[in-house]
């Protein structure tokens, strides 16, 4: 059975009754563009097969019961006619609550479910199983209460604000857009600053290989608040609205100005944006050379500029673009400390990269890695 297939039979088993609706959002991996996000610039995901499921039907009460499938049909329940605070015991279902809480804010009239949810993507993978979550369960509010009213960029920034406003995670909006928008057969080129989202067919013959390190992230533990923060500083030092808005030329002008830490951070940021676009273009003339390049380059950035890389993540990276040689590239994704890195491989060595991989890392715990090898994906829909 489909994770899809199993939810909705799950639900009848807990609910007694069908679902009125349910949705599927997928995770993302990010091919560039780290913590560009919320610097305004630019980021290249693409979405995944691996997915959240949320399946919901109405109560006749203003009660909000959430249960969660993949934490042994935990329960975590609210009142929508009282204050909806954090659950202290049941930390998952926050992203939902600061959903209802967005919603309300917007003026949609909520009303009692019940909304049982189940997902296969690794937690602190950095595969953004918190925003597949968030992005789902907006859809199943708004398919409930609002039919209609939000479309997908919409339902992407709603996600967002709970997440950066409630559960006090302050992300971007990559994570989110990308889960909303993803197009099979696609990586996407984000605006993050216009909200554009372009498509850019993925390269032909190549597979995306993410490996996960075996180390979960903590990002709420406050490192990667405390990288926006400094972006966030330079910006104003500089008077820019954002670290998008600086070339390479004048943020070295000013990094006599600047604090040396400071400087790196937004090094990073700048240069980033412009590997993002690099990449971009290389996809589309089909130049895995370039692509690999600039995946080093990225990686080496993060480890060195922003910091957020650990050793092991360094010499996964490291056996993989060994491994891949110059005709595709690997790097860390997502927020940093731990997760997943990701590697763009011609299809025909995915076999024996995967096994050089298994081969020669092992996990803290001394196991082998969890190897997904994926593709691109449609984004969040109706089930």
């Amino acid at each position: 059975m489909t994770l899809a297939e199993r939810t909705l039979a799950r639900f009848a088993d807990l609910v007694g009754a069908a679902p009125d609706l349910a949705v599927r959002a997928p995770g993302r991996v990010n091919l560039i563009g780290e913590h560009t996000d919320y610097n305004d610039g630019f980021v290249l995901p693409a979405a995944i097969g691996l997915q959240s499921v949320v399946a919901v039907r109405r109560r006749p009460d203003s009660i909000v019961r959430l249960i969660a499938a993949d934490f042994g049909d935990a329960v975590s329940a609210f009142d929508l006619a009282q204050p909806i605070a954090r659950d202290a015991n049941q930390p998952w279902s926050d992203y939902i609550r600061g959903v209802a809480i967005v919603l309300q804010a917007e003026g949609v009239e909520l009303g009692g479910l019940d909304m049982l949810v189940a997902g296969d993507i690794p937690q602190g993978s950095g595969l953004s199983s918190s925003a597949s979550l968030s992005v789902a369960s907006g859809m199943a509010f708004g398919g409930l209460f609002a039919p209609g009213r939000f479309d997908a960029t919409e339902i992407a920034l709603i996600a967002q604000r709970a997440e950066c406003d409630f559960v006090g995670m302050r992300c971007g909006n990559m994570d989110q857009l990308a889960s909303a928008h993803g197009a099979a057969g696609n990586a996407l080129l984000i605006d993050c600053r216009s909200l554009d989202v372009r498509p850019v067919a993925m390269p032909p013959g190549t597979a995306v290989v993410i490996v996960h390190s075996g180390i979960s992230r903590g990002l709420v533990d406050g490192h990667y608040n405390e990288r926006r923060a400094s972006c966030e500083a330079v910006a104003r030092q500089l008077g820019v609205p954002a670290l998008r808005d600086l070339t390479p030329g004048q943020l070295e002008a000013a990094r006599a100005d600047l604090d040396p830490v400071a400087y790196r951070r937004a090094r990073h940021v700048v240069t980033e944006n412009a590997r993002t676009l690099d990449v971009a273009a290389a996809m589309e003339w089909g130049d895995l050379i370039a692509l690999g390049n600039a995946m080093a380059e990225s990686h080496a950035s993060m480890r060195d500029d922003f910091e957020i890389t650990l050793p092991a993540i360094d010499r996964l990276v490291a056996e993989l673009q060994d491994a891949i040689g110059g005709h595709g590239g690997a790097r860390m994704t997502g927020g940093g400390f731990g997760g997943a890195v990701v590697a763009l491989v011609e299809a025909d060595a995915v076999e024996a990269v995967v096994a050089r991989v298994e081969a020669r890392y092992r996990t803290p715990e001394g196991g082998k890695p969890l190897i997904m090898v994926e593709r691109a994906h449609a984004g969040a829909s109706f089930l």
